[in-house]
C-alpha cells in the first residue's frame, strides 16, 4: 500500500494487536513505546512475518521530550503519516480522592494532552495531500460517570466526533474506538482483579481492532466493538447517572481499556 502507520502504545494489548493487522494489510509502521528492546523485539517480528518496514521510536508520553520526539517523526514532509492511532494509554486503581495528584496529571496527559498534540502534529500534512485517518483509542467509560478515567476517554470521544465532522470532507478520517473490558496488559499492569468482571463482557482485542479499522475506513466517527457493548451505550442514554456510575468498589478499578 505503500502507506506508514504510526501507532503509540504499540507493543502490547490493542496497540500490538494495531500494529499487526495494519502490518497485515501492507502498511509500513511507525511503533512508539517506553521500552526499547520490546519495540525492537516486536518490530522486527512484524518485519519477518509480513515483509513490511518498521521504525521504532521509544518515548515516554506523559514527558515533553518523549512527545517532541514523535511530533519530530509525525511533521517530517519528507516521510507523511497516512494513520495515526492515539492509542497509549493508563488505568489509575485507586479513586480520585485517593490518588496522587501527580498520576492523575500524567494520565490526563497521557490520554488528552498528548493526543491533542500528535494529532495536530499530523493533520497539517494529511490535509496538505487530501488524505489520512486518524484513531483515538477511547473507551465505553466515556459514555458512564466514572473517575477521571472516563472523562479522559470523553473528551477524546467528543474531540473525535468534531474532528471526523470537520476534516471527513477534506480526507480524513477520525475515529474513536470505544471498546469495553478487552483482554490485554492494560488491566494486569494496574493491579485489577478482573474476576470482578463477568466473563462475558470481556472482548478480544483481535475483535476490537478488526472492528475499528473497518469503522475508521467507513468514516464513522464511533466504533464502539460488538453487541453487547452497542447495546450498553444505548442503555447510558436513559439510566441515571447513579447508576451509571457503579457501585464504589467497582469505580475504583473498572476502568476498560
Amino acid at each position: 500500500m505503500n502507506s506508514t502507520a504510526l501507532i503509540t502504545g504499540a507493543t502490547a494489548g490493542l496497540g500490538a494487536e494495531f500494529a499487526r493487522q495494519l502490518a497485515q494489510a501492507g502498511h509500513s509502521l511507525i511503533l512508539v513505546a517506553r521500552n526499547e528492546e520490546r519495540l525492537q523485539e516486536t518490530a522486527g517480528e512484524l518485519e519477518r512475518q509480513y515483509g513490511i518496514t518498521a521504525e521504532v521510536i521509544a518515548a515516554d508520553l506523559t514527558d515533553d521530550g518523549g512527545v517532541a520526539a514523535v511530533v519530530e517523526r509525525l511533521s517530517d514532509p519528507a516521510r507523511p503519516v497516512s494513520i495515526l492511532v492515539n492509542n497509549a494509554g493508563l488505568g489509575l486503581l485507586k479513586s480520585f480522592a485517593e490518588s496522587p495528584i501527580e498520576d492523575e496529571k500524567k494520565h490526563l496527559k497521557l490520554h488528552v494532552e498528548t493526543s491533542m498534540v500528535l494529532t495536530h502534529a499530523v493533520l497539517e500534512s494529511m490535509l496538505s495531500r487530501g488524505e489520512g485517518r486518524i484513531i483515538n483509542v477511547a473507551s465505553v467509560a466515556a459514555f458512564l460517570p466514572r473517575e477521571s478515567y472516563s472523562a479522559a476517554k470523553a473528551w477524546l470521544l467528543s474531540f473525535s466526533r468534531w474532528a471526523n465532522l470537520a476534516y471527513k470532507a477534506r480526507g480524513v478520517q477520525v475515529t474513536a474506538v470505544c471498546p469495553g473490558f478487552t483482554h490485554t496488559e492494560f488491566h494486569d499492569r494496574m493491579g485489577m482483579d478482573k474476576g470482578m468482571v463477568p466473563q462475558f463482557m470481556w472482548l478480544q482485542a483481535e475483535q476490537v481492532v478488526r472492528e475499528g479499522l473497518a469503522d475508521n475506513v467507513r468514516g464513522k466517527s464511533v466504533s464502539i466493538p460488538s453487541q453487547r457493548y452497542k447495546a450498553l451505550v444505548a442503555l447510558t442514554r436513559i439510566l441515571p447517572d447513579r447508576i451509571k456510575s457503579g457501585p464504589a468498589r467497582v469505580q475504583k478499578a473498572s476502568l476498560p481499556s
